[in-house]
């Protein structure tokens, strides 16, 4: 089976997760592409929000109207892709370069739920890891940073540059922590395990739901 239709395979599945009256974040890329329809068609009376313009736009012209994410203090439920699923439940995002604001999504929901097709489960980590950086101050943030190339990429959705860390992953939860005390970091792409509820992976015609939290 090719990428494509797994994608739109875990769509369909993640899109009967949610329900009628729900507060929804919906995630960017191209397999939230595929559950923006899927959900659309289940006609249910919910409130979204968007982590992208391009999500935004895709949703309206289905019927799902999105809101600003400052008139809900949280969220039912949130699903987005991933770049890499690793079997301890490390999830690498950003490849949109929406990381920050899918992180703040993810993390107001009370289940957030990560759907990818069968390439995107790694053995481990690798990088690319992508970055938000603040301008101001950037070749400082840069020097500090060490192994890191800013990506010929538009700007963030709140105007921060856009670049990958390429230096190793062995320890997730110690980089993460590393990125995130570095000043000039906005927000990195690596998701740890307790922010994800379900990871839903395609994989032929099943899709396989792992389970983080009990």
């Amino acid at each position: 089976m090719d990428a494509e239709r797994e994608k739109r395979l875990v769509a369909e599945a993640a899109a009967e997760l949610v329900e009628d009256g729900m507060a929804v974040g919906l995630g960017t890329g191209s397999t939230v592409a595929h559950l923006l329809p899927a959900l659309a068609a289940r006609r249910l009376d919910l409130r979204c929000v968007a982590t992208s313009l391009a999500t935004e736009h895709q949703a309206a012209e289905l019927g799902l109207a999105c809101e600003p994410f400052a008139t809900l203090d949280r969220l039912d439920l949130a699903i987005d892709g991933a770049d890499q699923v690793a079997p301890d439940g490390w999830i690498v995002k950003g490849g949109g370069g929406a990381h920050t604001r899918e992180k703040v999504v993810a993390a107001a929901a009370d289940r957030f739920v990560v759907v990818a097709d069968s390439r995107k489960a790694v053995p481990a980590l690798r990088p690319p890891v992508p970055l938000e950086l603040l301008e101001f101050g950037l070749a400082a943030t840069l020097r500090a940073l060490g192994q890191v190339e800013l990506r010929d990429a538009p700007r963030s959705p709140d105007g921060g540059v856009i670049a990958n860390y390429l230096g190793p992953i062995g320890d997730p939860a110690g980089l993460a922590a590393w990125l995130a005390a570095t000043p000039g970091v906005v927000e990195h792409g690596l998701f740890p395990p307790a922010l994800v509820s379900d990871v839903l992976i395609a994989r032929g015609d099943r899709v396989d739901r792992i389970s983080l939290r009990r």
